[in-house]
């Protein structure tokens, strides 16, 4: 078997983790100064040691037989220097992520071939019941700390995280007493240099600490330019979905804490984000037949231009010893409101309106949800014990905004999970057994409604279709020596599927909803082998695979628009990684690998026999870096190789060519600040975006290069 084949080569070589935080940095820094507040549990983690608070213990990673990486300040922001946006930080970074799209949309992205659940500070950021696709970009990373990857399939943060987790730790007040204060400044210019192509960025953090009180307030703003190719032409907007070039984005951010004493404290978060764009470039198609990439040419865009807004607040209780155990209670509230580019669509159209073929419209999806957080941790002796809770209410609906219709009815998502998770550990450490479960009581309202006139137009019947799950979990993590471990785990995640999309679809008549059995849940069974090596010099990881959904969710492009199939889905891979300190004083070398297959039961016989298609899986994908330091000069070179791709079963005319990219950064430290220069697409190579590259073979219009050389000036002050 080939997987095996490879798992042995990787096993008997060297492999490793990327990030920095494996090299000892604290996954509990702060980005003011170093510091964090965190809830922690009687078996507190020993300095040094990577908590990840998206996994719900305050154990450190390597007691939990997963993978689970901690992208920390430093390598953010030598990332955000490159390309300035947390989505490209994470996919330049983890092998098993596909290619950033570069648009507002995430439609496509994929972490080991499932969708992940964006999360800021553990507040989920995805609309569970209409995924609109923008769930990465809800805050300005200015205001992020760190970020932290739970990989492979989980229900460690409740719905959506089949591919795994990506929480967004927001910046807290420094430890030290009184005042400080953190600038960005930064200007962009793309290949070609034209003046349509300028962006620049300034955002200012003040903080505060005073006895028991501090708080952090900020605020930042951010005009991006026309995105260029390689050939300094016009990148084609995505009028549809939304881009984020050729607009503008506004954030505010606060967080207040405070210490109620013997170990308590309350602390108060609230972010609002909102990008829109200018809507003055209009697509121009190209020929994909000679490789000529859409381009962009300026024009009015019909209607509003694709816009989104983000804003969530949260109250969080800890209470370090309550019955000899850490409190954790967070309750939080969301709204997401996203508009997308209008046209004159088949599925829009309504002779009761205006004639066929002349009726615009364009969607708007709203997301309001409000949920609980709670959990109690407690250690006793060599068991720890983590019990917990979790509310969510979600109310999505997705309209019609120049018509004033629902395109997708407002349905109402409720859920009360509660979980339990223990960890016991044997032999002094040596040895570690995990466990626990999550049992997940799902109840979803839609009221009668009726469809649009193009899919009937038909009378749909409401209801409340429920289901509840247990979810287990459980591994094994073998540490024989300091610096070396194994495990193995099971661990069940799931989502809803994309309900919105198969709502707003029915074609067949009086259907009842109550009895439609498409409304249940994507369960993934996730397996998972990996070793790790931390020592000396060496930093190294491997990690094979393989997950499956008896009834998975599948984008099918129908018509204009992607509908969801219910189908058997079966995905592997293997990941591999290694960092490496060399002889040269400050180098430090990485290699990452991650090599993913994923095949679909595309005639429902109950058999995979064709393989996901560009919509679903990334490639396989090759990872280099350098990074050396030395005294107040920082400098790194890093390249993504995305390999050619056939998808077998599918058609010929969207297999996958591949193409290299190389980045650069380097900055100073002074005692103005940080100065920095960095370049993306550093040889400015062409290359056709790999999403559109394998989609729609017959689309001119949507046929996107990706972006030529830019290159990014930036000064970040800390005072």
């Amino acid at each position: 078997m080939r997987f095996a084949l490879l798992l042995s080569a990787a096993l008997t070589g060297l492999s490793a983790a990327p990030f920095a935080a494996h090299a000892g940095t604290p996954a509990t820094a702060g980005m003011m100064d170093g510091d964090v507040e965190s809830a922690s549990a009687p078996d507190a983690a020993a300095p040094g040691d990577i908590i990840v608070t998206a996994t719900r213990t305050a154990l450190p990673v390597t007691a939990l037989p997963l993978t689970a990486r901690v992208i920390d300040r430093d390598t953010l922001d030598r990332q955000l220097q490159i390309s300035g946006s947390v989505v490209d930080a994470v996919a330049a970074l983890t092998p098993s992520f596909s290619p950033s799209r570069q648009k507002l949309t995430g439609q496509g992205e994929t972490l080991r071939g499932r969708s992940p659940l964006f999360a800021i500070d553990g507040i989920p950021q995805t609309a569970p019941l209409r995924d609109g696709s923008r769930d990465g970009f809800t805050i300005d990373p200015f205001f992020i700390d760190r970020v932290e990857l739970v990989l492979g399939s989980n229900a460690l943060q409740g719905i959506g995280g089949t591919g795994g987790v990506i929480n967004q730790v927001t910046v807290s007040a420094p430890a030290e007493q009184g005042w400080s204060a953190r600038t960005i400044l930064t200007g962009t210019a793309e290949n070609g240099w034209r003046g349509d192509g300028l962006g620049a960025k300034a955002g200012a953090l003040v903080a505060n600490r005073s006895g028991a009180f501090d708080i952090v307030v900020g605020a930042a703003y951010e005009r991006r330019g026309v995105f260029r190719d390689a050939q300094e032409r016009r990148i084609a907007p995505d009028g549809t979905q939304g881009d984020l070039m050729d607009s503008d984005s506004f954030s505010l951010f606060a967080k207040a804490g405070l210490a109620l004493g013997d170990g308590v404290r309350l602390e108060a978060m609230a972010q609002r984000f909102q990008l829109q764009g200018d809507g003055d470039l209009v697509a121009v198609a190209g020929n994909r037949a000679t490789g000529l990439p859409s381009t962009g040419a300026a024009g009015i865009v019909p209607g509003a231009a694709p816009e989104n807004l983000a804003e969530s607040v949260a109250l969080t209780l800890t209470a370090d010893d309550l019955a000899g155990g850490a409190l954790r209670v967070r309750g939080f509230w969301n709204r997401t409101a996203d508009i997308y580019g209008g046209g004159i669509f088949a599925d829009f159209q309504d002779p009761a309106i205006a004639p066929l073929g002349t009726l615009f419209d364009q969607s708007q999806n709203i997301s309001r949800k409000w949920g609980v957080n709670a959990s109690w941790e407690r250690g006793f002796g060599p068991l720890n014990l983590v019990l917990g809770v979790d509310l969510l209410n979600d109310a999505t609906v997705q309209k019609l905004a120049a018509t004033d219709r629902a395109w997708v009815p407002p349905t109402d998502y409720r859920s009360i999970s509660p979980f339990a998770q223990a960890n016991l550990a044997l032999f002094d450490d040596k040895l570690r057994l995990a466990g626990g479960l999550r049992w997940e009581n799902v109840r979803i309202d839609i009221a009668d409604y009726r469809t649009l006139w193009f899919y009937g137009p038909q009378q749909v019947g409401g209801g409340s279709p429920s289901f509840d799950r247990l979810l287990p979990n459980g591994g094994i993590v073998i540490e024989p020596s300091p610096g070396i471990r194994a495990y193995a785990s099971y661990a069940q995640g799931y989502t809803v599927a994309d309900i919105g999309r198969i709502t707003r679809a029915i074609r067949t008549p009086n259907v009842d909803l109550d009895r439609f059995l498409d409304i249940a849940p994507v369960i993934a069974d996730n397996r998972e082998i990996g070793v790790e090596i931390r020592r000396g010099p060496v930093e190294a990881s491997v990690t094979y695979f393989w997950s499956d959904s008896d009834r998975g969710q599948l984008l099918v492009l129908v018509g204009d628009v992607f509908e969801v199939q219910r189908q058997r889905i079966e995905i592997e891979g293997l990941e591999a990684n290694l960092s490496v300190a060399t002889p040269v004083d400050g180098l430090r070398l990485g290699i990452g690998y991650a090599h993913l297959a994923g095949r679909v039961d595309g005639n429902g016989d109950g058999q995979v026999d064709t393989d996901l298609d560009g919509a679903n899986i990334g490639p396989d994908r090759l990872n280099l870096s350098a990074d050396w330091a030395i005294g107040p000069v920082a400098l790194r070179l890093q390249s993504r190789t995305h390999f050619a791709r056939r998808f077998r079963g599918g058609d010929p005319r969207n297999d996958f060519g591949g193409y290299h990219l190389l980045d650069g950064a380097v900055s100073m430290d002074t005692k103005w600040g940080r100065i920095s220069l960095s370049a993306q697409n550093l040889l400015n190579r062409q290359y056709i975006d790999y999403n559109s590259d394998t989609q729609r073979p017959a689309d001119n219009l949507r046929f996107f290069a990706g972006r030529g050389r830019s290159v990014t000036l930036g000064w970040l002050g800390r005072f």
